[in-house]
């Protein structure tokens, strides 16, 4: 079963390829001018037969040599000019529709950037993955080449069926009886090959995903032996696909066998008649010759109908699941499919990078300053069950300017949930939040995250350099590299062999959890923000490497409002208040030394003692 969630509805296969419109309109003129010298080509190529009719009907039945040579050069000039007329088509087309796909996958791109951390929970990456490689390669094939061909061969065949009557309008009448069956196939066709191709690439994206988590996953596999499980479950999968890989061959075999099949014999037919009534005298050989070559040369147009078909099916179905993706409403609540939404949003994105992050820092709070208010917030998941309790219920909290917070509470209790609320990787259910007194729904989300820097668990890293990751966090250049790594004591990247350019890898695995996390921590702290979210960071450090972090972080908090998840008392030590989050609510704040005396449930946690924490388990 495909992983795609909430596939629509079906639609038309011309409705579905006609919003690749505002990406093919900028290269309309060659295409369209592709198109026209394709069928140019394609009607030289009819008067082949005619300039056949004249040969035989003229030199040949009057033995005249020079006449012959004649027809062999005309017919040589007509091949040569339809295949130079060919492959100028090939090369009108072949730059345009690369940068058609070029911009297609950009748009892409830049819109998943876009997109509310929701979508990218519901979505497996390698759906995401297909629908940017796979979809993105089918549809350039389709401009290159169905496209333009079901309008040339239809205009050839219609062409060719004309010169066939004009030529004997009996034989023409024998040509064209297949072809109401024809086209009753190709209806039917086109509904169930429809089907078949969205299944298929539905299950290429779930293939893409089984082979990128193994990837990922792959010290999983291997310490736990399961690498024979996944491969049958690989196997599996490959089998589904491979199966409805063989439905769609059955089913363009089944096509193909009718449109090849019927013509032929209608072509046999009408060679049977023209050939007794040439005995008879009442038809030309030459008009024979000349209808036969016509019919030939038809042959093509007609048996290519299947594929053609096929292809565009496929192709329709990459543009539905294409735009399944573009429609999703991104964070802005604007479109990004156009060139300057996505635009906008690259310079935005490029301009806070780039140092706003010090924009929320004290000397910007000024006089307004109120720190970090959450008033009645509740949160749910968009997806939960009907009825199901709330994560958050009714939190109330305040965080004074340049104040840290503690947060701390049993697995499951919603501490991470909460922290994701302040940038807005979440939006709350109800309440707001507000950043010196100003809602943060009623920010930018560039504004809002220039002000809030954010640090998680489980620290992700680029596959870039380590300065390029820590700069990512803003920052002006290697003085504010330097202080960062020295607050998170990340001082081991010199060490490394290309010190601060040194590439860490895929999500850098080439480094250790706690050089991870305090690159992560350097990330967030390079920009100076004003505001700071830190979900329990330094969790995978040893004590002694811990120690000399809070030491350097006690100095950036002093400047900072900061909200810190936390687990361990040495943690929690750095903050200069705690709150205690249980069952979705705030349910005691205080200092540290004051919940030790005052809630059970605080010393249960702080003591490591799994009672208390079982208390809340859910």
């Amino acid at each position: 079963m495909s992983t795609t969630p909430d596939a629509p509805e079906p639609r038309s296969a011309v409705r579905s390829l006609l919003r690749l419109w505002p990406y093919v309109r900028p290269v309309r003129a060659r295409l369209f001018t592709a198109a026209f010298i394709a069928i140019v080509a394609s009607c030289i190529g009819l008067v082949i037969p005619l300039v056949l009719k004249w040969m035989v009907d003229g030199p040949v039945a009057d033995r005249d040599p020079a006449g012959v040579w004649l027809g062999a050069l005309y017919l040589l000039l007509l091949g040569l000019a339809e295949a130079l007329l060919f492959g100028l088509r090939r090369w009108l087309v072949a730059r345009p529709l690369s940068r058609v796909e070029a911009e297609m996958r950009a748009d892409l791109y830049r819109h998943l950037q876009r997109l509310p951390i929701a979508f990218h929970d519901r979505w497996p990456s390698g759906q995401l993955l297909s629908r940017a490689t796979t979809d993105l390669m089918l549809l350039r094939m389709f401009l290159a080449f169905p496209l333009t061909f079901l309008l040339v061969n239809g205009v050839t065949i219609v062409v060719g069926v004309v010169i066939m009557l004009v030529q004997d309008w009996t034989l023409g009448l024998v040509v064209l009886v297949p072809a109401v069956p024809v086209l009753l196939t190709c209806v039917v066709f086109e509904k169930k090959y429809s089907g078949a191709a969205r299944r298929a690439q539905d299950q290429v994206g779930d293939l893409t995903t089984v082979v990128e988590e193994s990837v990922l996953g792959i010290r999983i596999i291997k310490g736990f032996g399961r690498h024979r499980s996944q491969a049958r479950a690989f196997r599996e999968l490959s089998g589904k696909l491979r199966g409805t890989e063989l439905h769609k061959a059955r089913l363009l075999a089944t096509i193909l066998g009718v449109i090849v099949t019927l013509p032929e014999l209608a072509i046999g037919a009408a060679l049977v008649l023209g050939a007794v009534r040439v005995a008879d005298g009442s038809l030309s050989a030459g008009t024979l010759v000349a209808f036969l070559s016509t019919a030939l040369a038809l042959r093509w147009p007609v048996d290519s109908i299947g594929f053609l078909l096929a292809m565009s099916q496929e192709a329709a179905t990459a543009t539905e699941r294409y735009f399944e993706v573009m429609d999703a409403e991104p964070e802005s609540g604007t479109k990004s499919g156009t060139k300057s939404g996505t635009e906008s949003g690259t310079r935005s994105g490029t301009e806070s990078r780039k140092g706003g992050a010090g924009s929320g820092g004290p000397a910007a709070r000024g006089a307004s300053a109120d720190g970090l208010r959450f008033e009645n917030v509740s949160f749910r998941y968009p997806d939960a069950p009907a009825g199901s309790p709330p994560v958050l219920d009714r939190i109330d909290l305040h965080i004074r300017p340049g104040e840290s917070l503690a947060l701390v509470g049993a697995t499951g209790s919603g501490k991470t949930t909460l922290t994701a609320l302040v940038p807005r990787l979440h939006e709350v259910t109800s309440g707001r939040i507000t950043l010196d007194g100003a809602d943060i729904t009623g920010m930018s989300r560039r504004e809002l995250r220039s002000r809030v820097a954010v640090a998680f668990e489980e620290p992700t890293l680029f596959s870039a350099s380590v300065e390029e990751n820590v700069l990512m966090g803003g920052g002006d250049g290697t003085e504010d590299l330097e202080r960062a790594l020295g607050v998170a004591q990340a001082g081991f990247v010199h060490a490394l062999p290309q010190g601060v350019h040194t590439q860490v890898g895929e999500q850098g695995l080439s480094l250790s959890g706690g050089q991870r996390q305090r690159l992560a921590l350097a990330r967030a702290v390079v920009g100076r923000p004003g505001f700071l979210v830190l979900d329990d960071p330094l969790s995978a450090l040893d004590v002694h490497t811990e120690a000399a972090v809070e030491a350097a972080l006690r100095r950036v908090l002093a400047d900072t409002t900061a909200l810190i998840v936390a687990h361990r008392p040495s943690t929690v030590l750095l903050a200069d208040r705690v709150a205690l989050l249980s069952g979705g609510r705030i349910t005691a704040v205080g200092t540290h030394h004051e919940l030790l005396r005052t809630s059970p449930e605080y010393a249960h946690l702080m003591s490591g003692d799994p009672a208390g924490e079982q208390e809340d388990q859910r």
